[in-house]
């Protein structure tokens, strides 16, 4: 027999974990989920609600071969990921393969200190975070089988609803009606050029505050609609200097990564897709080179943090005084610390090109956490001139950095920076003036511009506002975006995300009949789920409020778009298949969506 046997998910850890353990263990993995719902059935029903599972095909002999090796192990660790999904896993081998003194084991890094840690300390699983999971997967199974099929009908297209994926196409799509109805407001500015002073500036520029001019009339009027007024404004060249004043702005570096902002900086920075990220760091992950990338803490452990003070300290960058820390996001589920390297010191890992450029990324943010902040020498100017009876009033603004702070990382390759989507501040080297002195503008103009309406999303700005809303969580977002896309709901054009017509009809057809469409829902739904999974509240309440109303939402929905079954009032579901080359083995009838328990049909 051998010693102790070590069950984990990936096969890709299996390698480097044996390594690490030696002799006496034996490592395997499960490769993801070994057991699911049913595909051709729903697979789980009142009043219960207990799911009923059965391998998948790779999990049938996933686990026959396990069973082979838990015959031959003393003892048994589950050492899937630390996250629901792996505590659900953990859960199904030990069900699976009847293990009765299993073992839990969670790292959030593959090295040895970590693992030897975690072997140290076993638990039990906890029930709590797999009844969450269930939850998920169950309310998920809910949306795609009872509605999907009167949405079909009911638009005469094949198409899938989703608890989540559905609200995400929505996003999309209201994001283009708002861009489609937006109405663009043509205004008008003036901007002014001096001369330098005492050679220290090549000149400098001030904007015209036209506010003041805006007629009494216009309450709530943002933007100055008289193109004669900025053109006159543009020609003042004698202003006097109303006041100066001295200020400092200070930038603080970005928190560590979570799952989502490691996405969105890795679209912006690096132009990967969030799948692409994610594979990507699962595979740093796996060769031991970052801790684990789905959370959604943005804080580091004390040990981390201490690293690298050590790390920025023996290099003479500015640590700032105090260490760092950041509040997490409310509803933030994971108790898992930011995305991270394992050892601060190592400056490149990873085995292609991607992989070293994310690693790069995710080391430089962490190291900018702990350095002190960029502080910049703010300096204004207010000047006036006389323009038909009254005052107009320019504004000049410039920042000089004092203090690199962070910064000192920001010019790197995969440096950070203040915002994935800011854009860099404009040079303005505007001089110190005294009140009461005057400046000669050697050029002025008069500005057009026109209001835009909001962008399309990016996938990174998708994953933002769905994050903001409380839309799904940190393992969901990379599917959400994959499952859209490859349905053709949304597609992409200059990497700005475009519903096609088959998502406005999904979200159409949604609207109004069904709650799992409105965004609220969705954030207290996700809620609901973490409420079971810190044992707030209990599955089967869940589950069955959530069934009740998502059923008697299908049934309106069908006595208003499609057929309902005459004999349970249930809705009826159109089942076509073409012949086969021997014209037989077709069919086409209406069938009950309570099959197998009511097998009414009805004749096309």
């Amino acid at each position: 027999m051998c010693a102790k046997l070590l069950i984990l998910e990936s096969p890709g850890k299996v390698k480097k974990v044996q390594e690490i353990l030696g002799p006496g263990w034996k490592v395997a993995a499960s490769v993801g989920h070994v057991r699911d719902l049913p595909v051709k059935e729903m697979g789980v029903a009142a009043p219960d609600f207990k799911p009923q599972y059965i391998p998948t095909d790779r999990g049938k002999d996933v686990l026959s071969r396990l069973a082979g090796m838990v015959k031959n192990a003393e003892e048994v660790f589950l050492a899937t990921d630390p996250d629901r999904e792996g505590e659900a896993i953990a859960w199904h081998l030990q069900d699976a393969l009847k293990l009765k003194n299993a073992k839990r084991v969670t790292y959030t890094e593959i090295t040895e200190a970590a693992i030897r840690a975690a072997l140290s300390a076993p638990r039990s699983i906890d029930m709590a975070l797999v009844a969450a999971q269930e939850g998920r997967r169950v309310l998920d199974r809910f949306c795609g089988y009872m509605v999907s099929g009167p949405l079909s009908n009911a638009t005469g297209e094949k198409l899938s609803a989703g608890r989540v994926q559905s609200p995400a196409v929505r996003l999309v799509v209201d994001r283009e009606k708002e861009i489609k109805a937006f109405s663009s407001t043509t205004h008008y500015g003036a901007e002014l050029t001096f001369e330098n002073v005492d050679n220290i500036t090549d000149g400098w520029k001030a904007v015209f505050l036209v506010k003041p001019w805006l007629p009494d009339s216009a309450a709530g009027q943002e933007y100055l609609l008289d193109k004669s007024l900025a053109e006159k404004a543009a020609t003042l060249r004698a202003l006097d200097v109303l006041d100066c004043k001295e200020s400092e702005s200070r930038s603080a570096p970005p928190a560590p990564f979570t799952t989502s902002t490691l996405q969105q900086a890795a679209s912006s920075s690096l132009k990967f897709t969030p799948k692409q990220t994610m594979q990507l760091a699962q595979r740093l992950y796996e060769q031991g080179s970052i801790t684990y990338m789905r959370t959604d803490s943005p804080n580091l452990s004390q040990e981390a943090v201490h690293a690298i003070r050590a790390y920025c300290e023996a290099k003479g960058w500015p640590l700032v005084e105090t260490p760092r820390t950041w509040k997490s996001k409310e509803g933030a589920q994971e108790a898992h610390e930011a995305i991270r390297p394992t050892h601060i010191e190592i400056e490149e890992a990873g085995e292609t090109a991607d992989e070293k450029a994310l690693y790069r990324l995710i080391r430089l943010r962490s190291l900018a956490c702990q350095l002190e902040d960029a502080v910049y020498a703010v300096r204004t100017l207010q000047l006036g001139a006389e323009m038909g009876g009254k005052q107009a009033l320019f504004e000049a603004k410039g920042r000089t950095l004092l203090s690199q702070g962070w910064k000192i990382l920001a010019d790197q390759e995969n440096g950070p920076n203040e915002g994935e989507e800011s854009e860099k501040e404009p040079s303005n080297p505007v001089p110190a003036m005294k009140p009461g002195t005057k400046a000669t503008a050697l050029t002025g103009t008069a500005t057009t511009k026109k209001t835009k309406p909001a962008a399309r999303f990016t996938e990174a700005s998708l994953i933002r506002e769905l994050e903001k809303r409380g839309i799904g969580r940190p393992s969901t977002y990379a599917a959400i975006i994959d499952t859209i896309s490859s349905r053709k709901y949304v597609t992409t054009e200059k990497r700005f995300l475009v519903p096609t017509p088959l998502g406005e009809k999904i979200v159409s057809g949604l609207c109004g009949h069904f709650s799992f469409i409105e965004y609220d829902f969705t954030r207290n739904m996700e809620q609901s789920l973490d409420d079971i999974a810190e044992g707030k509240a209990e599955y089967r309440a869940v589950i069955a409020s959530a069934h009740e109303q998502l059923s008697r939402e299908v049934q309106e929905f069908a006595r208003a778009t499609g057929k309902v079954c005459e004999k349970c009032g249930k809705p009826m579901v159109h089942r076509v298949k073409k012949p086969g080359k021997d014209g037989k083995g077709g069919y086409d009838f209406w069938g009950c969506t309570g099959w197998p328990e009511c097998k009414e049909t009805m004749k096309v």
